[in-house]
């Protein structure tokens, strides 16, 4: 009886120890999930933590060089944590290809959660706008302007209808790209860049929100609108510019402010979040307003004559003196400045100081002037005109777009009046050069015997 009465004992331990155990394993993932839960951040804490903002410049001159500083300047910003990514706007305008490409990074390669705003601060008038409609916000001061974007290329007032609609067609492509991206009203953009485009404004009854329509798209449906009340907004022959009231009335702009200070304001306010009042704010160094100086046309112009009538000079006087050192710093600018916008290539280089190496070796190795000399101002041509076309090494320097050959025409003409400021140039010197008192001991004279 007693030996009954332990194993009863003992079953009693061990199926205490069962139901323990059981309750265990039942009860584990219950304080896992606890633990989890008190570990995860609190997602209203995470929406109160203050935001961060930079300004960044785009002031003047649209070009490549302020394409560069532009991405240099956003990277820099977000990687020091910035959220808000305010780009002020002071512009008239510039190239068409430089602001094409600031308008794909802000959209295609800036990062999903970095929020860009264009806060007009004077006007974003051609190039300019298409910046601004490219950020996800705009934002404009008081009596502030934006639109007029036609592109205008050399001979214009000669363009036909067939020419212009060429012309035109890439760039309402931008603005229709943006104003998808951005929820702006793409009939209004597109309406900025072409004259022939007539919009009208009417009301959607189901939304109760005015959109905006080309004639040949306006609804027909008088129980989804208001046809009766459409409104005509722009007129077939006039190019879109809107001050700020407009801008906010037709909603290409979200408000109306007096300064950054405020556009931040009105970011907190409608997005529920808290900016950081420390912002930062990033412009131009003056390397890249340098580079910005030097790859424009006129100065392109006399880097050209630079470099022609040195070498001119040189042959002109006993052994290596200025005129060889003006032709190379001239042409070391030259190349260098398209080389720090991409424009030039290590092909495009190797094969215009291969073209020099030619010439070198036919003036001073072999006699006469023969087939060496020739590759040579053929590979030295070659090399500064496909300086004026965007391409990868591997890619034939060939423009492929109007856009292109707008760039390439406009390096053309800017080496042309080079060249013909350089005959003037040595026509002068050919025949007052012994006279002048600067440059007589320079120059080479036939030996008396």
């Amino acid at each position: 009886r007693d030996m009954d009465g332990s194993m009863i004992k003992q079953s009693g331990r061990i199926s205490m120890l069962v139901i323990a155990g059981i309750v265990c394993l039942l009860s584990s993932p219950l304080l896992d999930a606890r633990d989890l839960e008190l570990s995860e951040p609190n997602q209203t804490d995470i929406q109160n933590e203050p935001k961060t903002a930079a300004v960044i410049t785009c002031h003047g001159m649209i070009d490549n060089a302020l394409y560069e500083s532009i991405k240099r300047r956003s990277e820099e910003a977000i990687s020091g944590g910035a959220d808000y990514l305010i780009i002020e706007v002071e512009t008239y305008g510039g190239r068409v290809d430089s602001a094409d490409e600031i308008s794909k990074y802000l959209i295609q390669e800036l990062p999903d959660n970095i929020h860009t705003v264009a806060f007009v601060n004077t006007e974003a008038i051609s190039a300019g706008s298409m910046i601004s409609v490219s950020c996800k916000d705009i934002i404009m001061r008081e009596n502030t302007t934006i639109g007029c974007s036609a592109p205008i290329i050399m001979g214009d007032s000669e363009m036909g209808k067939a020419e212009r609609e060429k012309s035109e067609s890439f760039v309402r492509s931008t603005f229709s790209r943006a104003a998808q991206a951005n929820g702006y009203p793409e009939a209004l953009l597109k309406a900025m860049v072409s004259q022939d485009i007539e919009v009208w404004q009417i009301k959607n009854k189901q939304t109760d929100q005015m959109e905006y329509y080309e004639k040949e798209f306006l609804p027909k449906d008088p129980n989804a609108y208001d046809i009766a009340a459409k409104k005509l907004i722009v007129k077939e022959g006039e190019l879109l510019t809107l001050t700020d009231q407009k801008a906010k009335k037709y909603g290409i702009a979200r408000a109306i402010v007096d300064d950054v200070a405020g556009a931040v304001e009105f970011l907190e306010e409608r997005d529920g979040v808290t900016i950081s009042k420390d912002i930062a704010r990033l412009e131009t160094n003056w390397s890249e307003e340098l580079v910005g100086f030097l790859t424009s046309p006129m100065v392109v112009s006399i880097l050209i004559l630079g470099i022609m009538l040195g070498i001119y000079v040189e042959f002109n006087t006993p052994g290596l003196g200025l005129p060889a050192l003006l032709a190379v710093t001239c042409l070391v600018i030259l190349v260098g400045s398209r080389y720090l916008i991409d424009m030039a290539n290590w092909v495009e280089i190797a094969l215009l100081c291969l073209g020099f190496i030619l010439l070198l070796v036919e003036i001073f190795v072999i006699p006469g002037f023969g087939v060496a000399g020739f590759a040579g101002i053929v590979c030295i041509i070659g090399g500064l005109l496909a300086m004026w076309v965007k391409n990868a090494p591997d890619e034939m320097p060939w423009p492929k777009s109007d856009v292109a050959w707008n760039i390439f025409t406009e390096g053309l003409f800017g080496m042309a009046m080079g060249f013909l400021l350089f005959l003037v140039a040595a026509a002068v010197l050919a025949r007052y050069m012994d006279k002048m008192p600067l440059l007589k001991r320079f120059v080479l004279k036939s030996a008396v015997t």
